[in-house]
């Protein structure tokens, strides 16, 4: 019926067709499609095994009801399909096409398959046809903009079936014929008012119904605004709507246009204002934090706001625990040239800007409530007002949950809007921050890559070389985490230039250190040897001792691997000495214990054992267990060499022993890692 809601994430659809969750009408669509999945298509006529899913096409304008009748039928058919059912939205509410890259990501998500963070077009869908190829699975395809979209989804696999959505033919994709759709049958569109408005009012003039229903040119999005409008209005006849949408001029408008003009225009100026200004919401999904924003009113009055379009079919309700609506994808054209009629340029724009603002201090919010160990963050979360604050860490990790395509949308269309740059790289910031804090940089690196290509957007738009510079190095190591070695080295080379051209010190040495890095992933040791030596220079001429420290032990572990063991022994000394100046014990002993595996590298077995011993009594006042029965086995390691099966045998025993009392490490726990979420562009008060 009406064009399905989908949910926050993009690939699980909620939405009833009909206000009381059954499907009316389209009896003859459903049992014709039905009977195209059986269908003999061209290759399994000619004797070949058909290489690919089948897919069926549902054409339609937007408010003919298009998704509702692909969910009904995906319903029906789910139990023939184990594989389960998957969701994704190829358009937004504005037409925007949506990149298959994007959405073969959400599909994968839904999978539990991730790809790797900044994986190409190419390689997503890819590996989505690796997913589904042992799968007998339904693709729900939404708002398909073309064949190629569709074409770069299908899986490799004749079990699956894809039922697919979009305007007009998909000219490309073989075999397939669409079902195309016009407004409902009178006796279908006619319930579906009585549904709305109660009975009585359709019983006592049928005929005036059925005017109505012709005048919505029977489309399921024009009667659902049409009935709620009556809905609204218990005292108004069928017949007062019916005549009214008569004598208004219909011109170049569609059914639901003119249905929908009329409703915006017997709403109070307040709510009126609101619901054009919805059109701007990013990827059309509105909570009442945004509705307030946009239209400069208290959350509490938003909510009611939007509750009352949700029940007269101008929003779409996604998302139960928390309020979340998005705007149909038949009013948004309508909505926006509502506001453009309505609208001052700058008005909007203003709009735009408490929207951001907003939005920001949530994730502050959001942020601030996981750091429970620092004093300042909690007075500042207590500063906040309360409609701004979370109940618990849980509750915030599941609104950002909830937002997350939402805020990722606003980062896209602020970058992109190129008149709120200040406001985009303070969203960008924080939208970093919170989801590290919430969901550690691993489990959000994908997000965190597209949030940081956007800085990086800005950075050189805006000619910032500091932004541009932690940008680069941000996405340098996220390439490096993901194997993309090379990619790294140029982004980290790129990020030392920009850092050199804004004098920052702190992201030239980085840079230096992460070229080094990267040669040295690849096998190029002197190199990754110069790179270190480099940046272990700016640290000396700093003063910074400790980072110095770690760097003559990162040159040591370049040498090691190129076997100029005399080299290494230097360097890791001089990081035994550096740690040791700086009273940094734990890293004192993890130095000592790669001192040791040098010396023993380079057949001095006796320095070694002592070094061993060395770096036990240091690790044991450190407290690292895990490092003390690593060296306990290295020790039994030589001594087997030695001939000394004794002590040998003994080390063995204590280095199990210690292992068996440490506790399993808790690998769900978020991870934190500064520099791969850094974007060093906000302001000192964010």
């Amino acid at each position: 019926m009406t064009d399905q809601a989908v949910d926050p994430g993009g690939v699980r659809l909620l939405r009833d067709a009909a206000p009381d969750g059954r499907f009316l009408g389209r009896t003859r669509e459903l049992k014709e499609l039905r009977a195209d999945i059986e269908r003999a298509g061209l290759d399994t006529l000619s004797g070949r095994k058909a290489p690919r899913a089948r897919v069926l096409l549902i054409a339609g304008r937007p408010g003919s009801g298009r998704t509702a009748l692909a969910e009904e039928l995906v319903r029906q058919v789910a139990g023939h399909y184990p594989g389960g059912v998957l969701r994704a939205r190829l358009g937004e509410p504005d037409g925007t096409r949506v990149p298959v890259g994007r959405a073969a990501r959400e599909l994968l998500d839904a999978l539990d398959a991730p790809a790797p963070a900044g994986a190409p077009e190419d390689e997503l869908t890819e590996a989505l046809r690796t997913a589904l190829a042992d799968r007998r699975a339904v693709l729900l395809l939404d708002d398909a903009a073309d064949a190629e979209q569709v074409d770069a989804l299908l899986p490799d696999n004749p079990d699956c079936l894809a039922v697919t959505v979009s305007s007009g033919p998909l000219t490309g994709i073989a075999d397939v014929r669409p079902c195309t759709l016009g407004g409902l049958d009178t006796k279908s569109g006619v319930e579906l008012l009585s549904r709305l408005t109660g009975s009585v009012r359709i019983t006592v003039d049928p005929r005036a119904a059925e005017r109505l229903a012709e005048q919505c040119q029977a489309l399921p999005a024009a009667l659902v605004l049409a009935g709620g409008w009556l809905a609204a209005r218990p005292k108004a006849a069928v017949a007062d709507l019916a005549r009214q949408l008569h004598t208004d001029p219909a011109g170049q408008d569609t059914a639901v246009t003119r249905v929908g003009r009329l409703v915006h225009d017997s709403l109070p100026t307040t709510a009126a204002r609101m619901l054009r200004l919805l059109s701007i919401a990013p990827g059309g999904l509105v909570d009442p934090h945004t509705a307030a924003a946009l239209a400069g009113c208290p959350v509490e009055d938003a909510h009611t706001t939007l509750d009352g379009f949700a029940a007269h079919g101008l929003l779409h309700s996604v998302g139960s625990a928390q309020p979340q609506y998005r705007v149909p994808s038949c009013l948004h054209p309508l909505l926006h040239d509502l506001a453009a009629e309505h609208e001052k340029p700058g008005e909007l724009q203003l709009a735009r800007a408490r929207m951001l603002e907003r939005t920001v201090r949530l994730l502050q919010s959001c942020r601030a409530i996981t750091e429970t160990d620092n004093p300042q963050a909690h007075e500042k979360l207590l500063g906040m007002p309360r409609a701004l604050r979370f109940a618990s860490p849980r509750a915030a990790a599941d609104w950002l949950r909830l937002r997350r395509p939402a805020l990722l949308a606003a980062a896209r269309l602020a970058v992109a809007d190129g008149e709120l740059d200040t406001l985009a790289r303070r969203l960008m910031s924080q939208l970093v921050r919170a989801m590290a804090a919430h969901f550690g940089t691993q489990a959000a690196a994908s997000d965190l890559y597209d949030i940081h290509g956007l800085v990086l957007d800005v950075a050189e738009r805006r000619e910032l070389p500091r932004e541009r510079a932690a940008a680069l190095l941000n996405l340098g190591d996220l390439d490096a985490h993901t194997g993309r070695t090379a990619d790294a080295l140029t982004r980290y080379r790129a990020a030392l230039d920009a850092g050199r051209e804004a004098n920052d010190p702190y992201a030239t040495g980085r840079a230096m250190e992460s070229v080094g890095g990267a040669h040295l992933e690849l096998g190029d040791f002197d190199r990754a040897a110069d790179w270190f030596g480099r940046a272990l220079a700016e640290r000396l001429a700093r003063g910074e001792g400790a980072e110095a420290a770690r760097l003559y032990g990162r040159i040591g572990a370049a040498h090691t691997y190129a076997g100029r063991y005399g080299e290494a022994l230097r360097n890791w000394r001089a990081a035994v000495a550096g740690h040791r100046r700086h009273g940094d014990v734990a890293a004192q002993a993890r130095a000592l214990s790669e001192l040791a595996r040098v010396q023993e590298y380079a057949g001095r077995l006796d320095e070694s054992l002592r070094t061993c011993r060395e770096a036990v009594e240091w690790a044991r006042r450190a407290e690292d267990t895990r490092l003390q029965a690593a060296l306990h086995l290295r020790l039994a390691d030589s001594f087997e060499h030695l001939g000394d099966a004794a002590s040998a045998a003994l080390h063995r025993s204590t280095a199990e022993r210690m292992l068996a009392e440490e506790a399993p490490e808790d690998d769900s726990a978020p991870e934190h890692r500064a520099d791969a979420c850094e974007i060093r562009s906000a302001s000192a008060e964010d």
